[in-house]
C-alpha cells in the first residue's frame, strides 16, 4: 500500500500537490484520464485558467481569486510531471529557471545596480536584458518569441509593442487616427466591391490598427474587450429581466423596444455609479 499521509496532510504544501498529481499520472495505479494527457491536451486547460484567474480579479471576488490562482498552479504542476516523465524538466528545474530570470532581469534590486533610475530607464534597461536573452536563444528578429497561441488581439498588441522599440511606430496618436480612418475605408471598399477574403483581411487590419491605438492610449485591448464583454452581457441581462417582468422573452419583442430597455439599463448604471 502507497504512503497516503502527505496527500491528506493540509500542510503539506507544494509537496503534497507535487505528489498528488505524481499518483495522478501513475501508469498502474493513477487515474486514467489524467494518464492519457500530454502537453497538448492540457494546453487548452492552461489557457482557461489563466482568463479565470483574470476574471476573479476583474469581480473583486477575492475568495474565488484564490480558488483559481490553484487551478492555475495545478497546470503548472501538471505541466513539470510531463516533462519529468519524458525526461525534459521537472519542477524543480522550472522553478529554478523562472527564478535565475527574475533575478537576472532585476540587477538593480539583486545586483549592485542603482535603484535611482527612471520607469523609462528600468524599461529600457529590461528590455536589453531581454534582447540579450533572445540572442542566447538565437532569436534575432524583434518579433521572435512572441507566442503565435496568445489570443489574437493580445499578441497584436505585443507584436505593436516590440515594433515600436525599435522605432518602427508614429510618433503620436494622429497617425493612428488617420490609419483607422485609411483601413476603415479600405474596409467598406472591400465590402462593397470584393470578395470574401479580402473583407476579413480588412477587417483584421483595422483589429490591428484599434490594438495599435490601445497602447498609444495606455489601455491593454484584450482587457478592455474583455470589460466590454462583461458590460454587454450584464446589460443584456438586465433587457431580458425586464421584458420577463412584462412576461416576454427577447423574440417576443423588437429591436426598438430592446434598444430603449438597453438605454434604461445605462441610465440605471450612471445614476447607480453617482451615487457611489
Amino acid at each position: 500500500m502507497p504512503d497516503d499521509s502527505l496527500i491528506h496532510d493540509p500542510a503539506g504544501g507544494i509537496d503534497r500537490l507535487l505528489e498528488i498529481m505524481r499518483r495522478l499520472r501513475d501508469p498502474l495505479s493513477g487515474c486514467p484520464w489524467d494518464i492519457e494527457q500530454d502537453f497538448a491536451s492540457i494546453a487548452p486547460y492552461t489557457i482557461e485558467e489563466a482568463y479565470e484567474v483574470a476574471d476573479a480579479i476583474e469581480r473583486g471576488d477575492w475568495p474565488e481569486l484564490e480558488g483559481e490562482l490553484g487551478d492555475l498552479l495545478l497546470q503548472t504542476v501538471y505541466h513539470a510531471q510531463i516533462g519529468a516523465e519524458a525526461g525534459l524538466f521537472s519542477f524543480d528545474s522550472v522553478v529554478r529557471a523562472i527564478s535565475d530570470k527574475m533575478v537576472a532581469r532585476h540587477p538593480h534590486v539583486f545586483g549592485d545596480e542603482s535603484r535611482d533610475k527612471s520607469a523609462a530607464q528600468q524599461t529600457a534597461d529590461w528590455e536589453a536584458i531581454k534582447a540579450a536573452e533572445r540572442a542566447q536563444k538565437a532569436q534575432r528578429g524583434t518579433l521572435e518569441g512572441v507566442a503565435v497561441g496568445l489570443p489574437a488581439l493580445l499578441r497584436a498588441a505585443k507584436l505593436q509593442k516590440r515594433a515600436a522599440r525599435v522605432g518602427f511606430d508614429w510618433p503620436d496618436i494622429g497617425g493612428v487616427l488617420d490609419k483607422i480612418t485609411e483601413e476603415a475605408a479600405e474596409l467598406a471598399e472591400a465590402r462593397d466591391h470584393l470578395g470574401a477574403d479580402r473583407i476579413e483581411e480588412e477587417f483584421g487590419d483595422l483589429l490591428f490598427v484599434m490594438a495599435n491605438l490601445g497602447r498609444h492610449l495606455g489601455v491593454e485591448p484584450e482587457t478592455a474587450l474583455r470589460r466590454a464583454n462583461t458590460k454587454f452581457t450584464r446589460r443584456f441581462a438586465s433587457i431580458e429581466t425586464r421584458l420577463a417582468a412584462m412576461g416576454k422573452r427577447p423574440q417576443d419583442s423588437d429591436l426598438a423596444e430592446m434598444d430603449a430597455l438597453w438605454n434604461a439599463a445605462k441610465e440605471d448604471e450612471k445614476r447607480a455609479a453617482s451615487e457611489d
